[in-house]
């Protein structure tokens, strides 16, 4: 039976800049998002679109362009006459994964190193550094996550480039974070995270390209020197 999806990410949040204004099928989208970033949902499991409705309250129909748009993006499968599955990546599509969003990051903490000019948006990336750093020292994954996300909208508020706003969430990050155990990740994060917002916050888009994709590639690292599941 599918797991139910947290509650807190059934809703889109209105106090999101970034993902203000969004209809029923991209609160379908992003929650699905948000719980495989949080591992309620894993790769391989179903997605019951009348389970989906219930805990989005949303209807059938926002459910299916929600899923769409998901099997559109390659985050899901739907075999003809089935239900939707989260995708399931072989290690080379993983690796292709973060090839991907090694460049992207890069260039997202680059152009929110060319925003940090504008004072009005800075203040939320050191916040968002703060609730990692608590959440971490309380051992607490749901407010990492959280954190986390706040984050990332934090470098999409300054960067203020529509594009990437648009193409970074569509990277299957979540995937490969929902199937791969990867020791130590949060303080690996915590600690690069850290790095991108001191470059960003300085304004040097050369340093803050270099980290962001210093972090994937550390990420890739650990991937690849993980234990072997049994």
């Amino acid at each position: 039976m599918p797991r139910s999806l947290p509650s807190a990410m059934a809703a889109s949040d209105p106090a999101d800049p970034v993902n203000a204004g969004r209809s029923a099928a991209d609160q379908v989208f992003h929650g699905i998002l948000a719980a495989l970033e949080a591992r309620s949902l894993v790769p391989g499991q179903r997605l019951v679109e009348a389970d989906l409705a219930t805990q989005f309250a949303v209807g059938r129909n926002s459910v299916r362009e929600g899923l769409q748009r998901l099997v559109a993006e390659g985050l899901a499968e739907q075999p003809p006459h089935r239900s939707a599955t989260i995708r399931r990546l072989s290690e080379q599509e993983t690796l292709d994964v973060l090839d991907v969003a090694e460049r992207m990051t890069g260039l997202l903490a680059r152009s929110a190193a060319r925003g940090a000019r504008d004072p009005a948006r800075a203040p939320a990336l050191p916040a968002a550094l703060a609730a990692l750093a608590r959440a971490h020292e309380a051992n607490d994954d749901a407010a990492f996550s959280d954190a986390r996300r706040q984050f990332y909208r934090a470098l999409l508020r300054m960067s203020a480039n529509r594009e990437l706003a648009r193409l970074f969430p569509s990277i299957q990050m979540p995937i490969v974070h929902a199937q791969y155990r990867i020791p130590g990740l949060a303080a690996l994060r915590l600690a690069d995270y850290g790095r991108i917002a001191d470059a960003v916050l300085r304004g040097d888009a050369e340093a803050a390209d270099a980290a962001g994709m210093a972090h994937v590639g550390r990420v890739r690292a650990a991937l690849l020197a993980r234990p072997e599941t049994p």
